[in-house]
């Protein structure tokens, strides 16, 4: 990190509206804790060019790896990621220094009419460009005694909340994370319970990463590092790794902290994987103590990933393509 406090920081970041939202949110935090100016390097990824659907192309890493490029590179000094598109697998040059307070982890619904996913008709459209999101859709819907149908869709919430509003499509299904860090969260028309549609592991959180040998910057970040959800979001991968599934893969999962009071004592994760029609599902929970570490929050998620592939999750696995 150069020293100078005159010296723009300078922070990667997509160029989306939703990631220069979220990095303007990081950057302007950054400044209150170094007193450095700090400005926002536009980054275009793989996953912002390509019109191919994110299943296809992997989704693991395709919105990550130029931003990790670049700062390898030295040609930004830290950068904003959503912490759902990151790799389980962290490189060693680089370090997530932040994760700060996790936004609401739910899914959004964005439907004609205010209707809330209950009211859908039957036959309803739904967008969605995540085989985890349709999976379960299909499964609530058949627990309501209905069927939908799930439409493949991509692009930003503009062109995504854009089917809807012009009737090609019934319904949409986007991060409630990310509506809400651009100012659109009341255009959600039900916030879907994670009884019914478990999260992404990792939505809601964002991951500021820097290079591991820049230990001024580490420490200058650590400031904006929330331990519960840092604990939390480590559970959740350490699931995902260990069930062996990228983020294209059918897999959801949410690590929630009960309290007895004002006191936070336990941890719940609770992990889900299916066919993409919804008929099958294992869903499982387990509860334990807090995470105090890496070490324990990691262990927290494989626990779980054991007792799901013993339930028959890995014969579940083999369904990537839509």
């Amino acid at each position: 990190m150069n020293t100078r406090p005159d010296q723009p920081l300078r922070l990667g970041t997509r160029r989306s509206k939703l990631a220069m939202s979220q990095s303007g949110h990081v950057a302007e935090a950054v400044r209150a804790v170094t007193g450095r100016p700090v400005e926002l390097v536009e980054i275009t990824t793989y996953g912002d060019v390509s019109r191919e659907h994110l299943a296809q192309i992997g989704g693991t890493g395709v919105f990550v790896t130029a931003l990790r490029d670049a700062l390898v590179r030295g040609e930004v000094d830290f950068a904003v990621h959503s912490l759902k598109d990151l790799p389980t697998t962290q490189p060693e040059e680089l370090v997530i220094a932040a994760m700060p307070k996790r936004e609401d982890a739910r899914d959004a619904l964005v439907a004609r009419d205010g209707l809330t996913f209950e009211q859908l008709p039957d036959g309803a459209r739904i967008g969605t460009g995540s085989p985890r999101r349709m999976a379960q859709l299909h499964a609530y819907a058949k627990s309501l005694g209905k069927v939908v149908e799930t439409v493949p869709i991509r692009g930003n919430v503009d062109t995504r909340i854009g089917y809807v509003r012009a009737g090609e499509l019934d319904a949409v299904v986007l991060a409630a994370a990310g509506l809400n860090r651009i100012g659109r969260g009341g255009e959600a028309t039900d916030l879907l319970s994670v009884d019914n549609v478990l999260p992404a592991p990792g939505q809601g959180a964002l991951a500021v990463e820097c290079l591991a040998s820049d230990t001024a910057l580490i420490a200058a970040l650590a400031e904006l590092d929330d331990p519960f959800t840092r604990a939390a979001v480590t559970a959740e991968r350490s699931l995902l790794a260990a069930l062996e599934a990228g983020c294209s893969a059918p897999v959801g999962a949410l690590a929630d902290l009960l309290a007895d009071g004002q006191i936070v004592n336990e941890m719940r994760l609770r992990g889900v994987v299916g066919t993409l029609d919804g008929s099958t599902l294992v869903q499982l929970s387990t509860t334990g103590p807090v995470p105090q570490s890496y070490d324990e929050a990691m262990a927290l998620g494989r626990e779980l990933a054991d007792e799901m592939l013993a339930k028959g999750a890995a014969g579940l696995m083999g369904e990537r393509s839509l």
